[in-house]
């Protein structure tokens, strides 16, 4: 099966619902993004902040892609339009995601993924040792999931925050933590 085609698939799936198709696709083209990003903005942060935007945005609209464009070039434009968006208003915080519980509902379900599962395999000690070595909102947000045992949307509710992005930003922080768990084995 070529890489085109594989795409396709988990795209499909990700159409489904399926959370570990939308984390390999956060995966797959996060460092596209990021990197298209941090290119226009010469601003690590805001890079990070509108690469999670557009994920979000993204996942919310995955029904509207259209497969006669590649994936990453429709991730791109989104990119594009959220910074023009970001210079127009000169604000951080830049999409209005629409209070409808079950667009939430699809981004993630409650699965336990392979980073759920090493993150819980540490002993708490060692985890928080981890959790230290991430940038601040990752710490945040991993810290308001699994310690404080908030939902999404108490999470959204107390970082002023559209759900889909304390989402993205909760898989992105598992998939950091993960790594940084991974190298200190």
């Amino acid at each position: 099966m070529d890489s085109k085609q594989t795409i396709k698939n988990i795209i499909e799936k990700a159409k489904l619902g399926n959370q570990i198709a939308y984390s390999k696709l956060l995966h797959t083209f996060w460092n596209d993004v990021y990197g298209f990003q941090l290119k226009r903005t010469e601003n690590e942060s805001d890079a990070e902040d509108i690469t999670i935007q557009t994920f979000s945005k993204a996942f919310d609209k995955l029904s509207t892609y259209d497969s006669s464009y590649k994936f990453k070039t429709w991730l791109i434009t989104i990119s594009k339009n959220i910074h023009v968006d970001l210079l127009r208003k000169r604000k951080k915080d830049i999409i209005n995601v629409k209070d409808n519980n079950e667009d939430y509902k699809k981004v993630l379900d409650d699965a336990p993924s392979a980073e759920d599962q090493l993150i819980t395999e540490q002993n708490l000690a060692t985890l928080l040792q981890h959790i230290k070595k991430l940038k601040p909102h990752y710490q945040e947000v991993i810290n308001l999931r699994y310690f404080n045992e908030l939902s999404y949307a108490a999470i959204a509710t107390q970082l002023n925050e559209p759900v889909n992005n304390v989402k993205v930003k909760l898989l992105r922080a598992k998939k950091l933590l993960a790594e940084v768990i991974t190298r200190n084995k």
